[in-house]
């Protein structure tokens, strides 16, 4: 294997969603396996995808495995292309959801619009299995529309996402499809984003929907939060954190200590995943599952 990325087995936070420790113990050698998918990021100690993939594979007894590459640089992706003949599509978690984008042969309608990538579908040939595409979607964009209809409310008119990396992104375009007017906020002030200092008492009384697209308050970092005004929050407030690990982030808790309502965001991640796994068994290229 090569040292330039690492094969994580193991390195995961006890929840009670979907994580099992038993699983890890029954896996082959990834490269015994008919097809590998997997996620790419830095770090992925935070992420459940692996244990939530592999379950999916055990129990519907699929000749597959699902592995975390951790790598510190986006140009790793080629050599994990060539150590795993048998890779048949990723997941792309931050810093690369934008990274990724030109080492990809096309992306979908989504993709396009907003920037952004998280799930790569190796397209391969019929007759000797030989990846000839890499085309990227995005499934965060449809996860976390689907999640809105269970929160939108005649008050929820506006919006402030914090962040304006890719997650940020697909949120903003979810919201805007739904109607909905959107501030960016972020550490660096630009055209269309406010800096944090910039924020007003107004500004957060108008925007009654607070997502947090950052990865601040992240396991193992779950001591962080953004630098958001939250003494201005009040009940007709609610707080969204697209983190799902931990369950309650510092960012749901400071929220709610004025009143906010608070969600994770375990609901878009599970939502996302299905889409996931529909983007890679989709079409009749001859190397699905």
């Amino acid at each position: 294997m090569s040292k330039k990325f690492t094969f994580i087995s193991g390195n995961y936070k006890k929840c009670d969603y979907f994580c099992d420790n038993k699983t890890a113990k029954i896996m082959k050698s990834p490269h015994a396996c008919k097809y590998i998918y997997g996620l790419i990021g830095y770090p992925l100690v935070h992420s459940f995808s692996r244990d939530f993939f592999n379950q999916k594979f055990i129990a519907e007894d699929i000749d597959a495995q699902y592995i975390n590459f951790e790598i510190e640089d986006i140009g790793q992706l080629m050599e994990i292309i060539a150590e795993y003949p048998n890779l048949n599509g990723l997941n792309v978690t931050a810093p690369y959801k934008e990274a990724v984008i030109p080492y990809l042969d096309s992306l979908d309608d989504d993709a396009r619009e907003i920037g952004a990538v998280n799930v790569i579908r190796f397209i391969r040939g019929q007759k000797n299995g030989d990846f000839i595409e890499l085309r990227g979607y995005n499934s965060d964009v449809v996860g976390f529309e689907k999640t809105l209809s269970g929160i939108l409310t005649p008050q929820l008119t506006h919006a402030m996402v914090l962040g304006t990396g890719g997650a940020a992104k697909a949120v903003s375009a979810a919201l805007r499809r739904n109607g909905i007017e959107v501030q960016l906020v972020s550490r660096r002030k630009s055209e269309h984003t406010l800096v944090y200092e910039e924020i007003t008492r107004a500004m957060v009384a108008e925007h009654k929907l607070i997502i947090n697209a950052t990865p601040l308050g992240k396991y193992p970092d779950d001591h962080l939060y953004p630098d958001f005004p939250y003494r201005f929050l009040t009940k007709e407030h609610l707080c969204y954190d697209l983190i799902y690990n931990p369950e309650e982030t510092a960012f749901m808790k400071k929220s709610a200590q004025y009143g906010a309502a608070t969600k994770n965001g375990i609901e878009m991640l599970l939502l996302q995943a299905f889409d996931s796994y529909m983007i890679w068994t989709m079409g009749d290229d001859g190397f699905r599952l």
